[in-house]
């Protein structure tokens, strides 16, 4: 079966699935040819699915997928720039938490929309461990606390354990973790996309994050009892990690920032 079809029924050999394939495994031959898919698909395409979502005739298909796959964008506006840069500007790094865990089909409901964060050549390598309960989120903090009990840097993560208080993952009810075969062509870059797309769906529905940068260190220095206690398939690694859960306070200021730094060139 060939990669990539084309009906000629429907095609107006517009040339647009052409210029939109990004590898050019789509080529036109004159100008009233139909579009031809050179031999190179079978082995190149990606299958990004640019070329059957481009097309306004809906001439191609691509193998090992149905119509059903793609979905219609419809006629509605996308949001506009004043409405996304609330939310990017509003979005906080989330420490203090509400009790009250997030339902599991409303994660399930974030998750599912990093599907269509981008990766390196659509490799779409990454996976998710989720900690759904405020028990399971609390032992990997005491992990991670004994693996900076080995070492001299963040003394005082240590001692506001010891008095009860986690300064690691902040009493979240929740932990999720990216996590890629280590073989993939960029996974430390494409769980940090996905996790991105996670982090700003959540902001968008009062679901409040932070990254969890101290867990992310334990990990990357090979703590074996933590690395343990995620049992991440074989190969795998992580490349990101995040707690979330229910704002306890909410803001009302956005905080200034640094001035864009832009080199301007023509």
């Amino acid at each position: 079966m060939a990669m990539i079809t084309i009906d000629h029924n429907k095609c107006k050999k517009d040339g647009i699935c052409a210029a939109e394939c990004p590898f050019s495994l789509i080529s036109l031959t004159g100008d009233d040819a139909f579009p031809e898919i050179r031999p190179a698909a079978a082995r190149l395409c990606i299958q990004c699915g640019h070329c059957v979502a481009v097309c306004p005739h809906g001439a191609l298909s691509l193998a090992g997928t149905t119509s059903d796959n793609f979905q219609p964008i419809g006629n509605g506006s996308p949001p506009t720039l004043k409405k996304t840069g609330l939310l990017l500007t509003t979005r906080r790094s989330i420490r203090t938490y509400e009790q009250q865990t997030v339902p599991h089909d409303h994660i399930e409901q974030l998750l599912d929309l990093c599907r269509w964060a981008p990766s390196a050549k659509n490799e779409q390598p990454v996976q998710w461990l989720v900690l759904e309960s405020p028990e399971a989120v609390r032992q990997m903090a005491g992990l991670v606390v004994d693996w900076l009990r080995t070492g001299t840097t963040y003394p005082g993560i240590v001692a506001a354990w010891d008095q009860d208080k986690d300064m690691v993952l902040r009493g979240a009810p929740h932990l999720l973790v990216a996590h890629a075969h280590k073989d993939s062509l960029k996974p430390e870059i494409d769980c940090t996309i996905a996790l991105t797309y996670f982090d700003l769906a959540a902001a968008s529905c009062g679901i409040g994050t932070c990254w969890a940068g101290i867990l992310m260190s334990a990990v990357a220095a090979g703590y074996q009892p933590l690395l343990d206690a995620l049992a991440l398939p074989e190969g795998h690694q992580l490349y990101g990690a995040m707690i979330f859960g229910y704002p306890r306070f909410p803001y009302f200021k956005v905080p200034a920032r640094k001035e864009a730094r832009i080199t301007w060139r023509s």
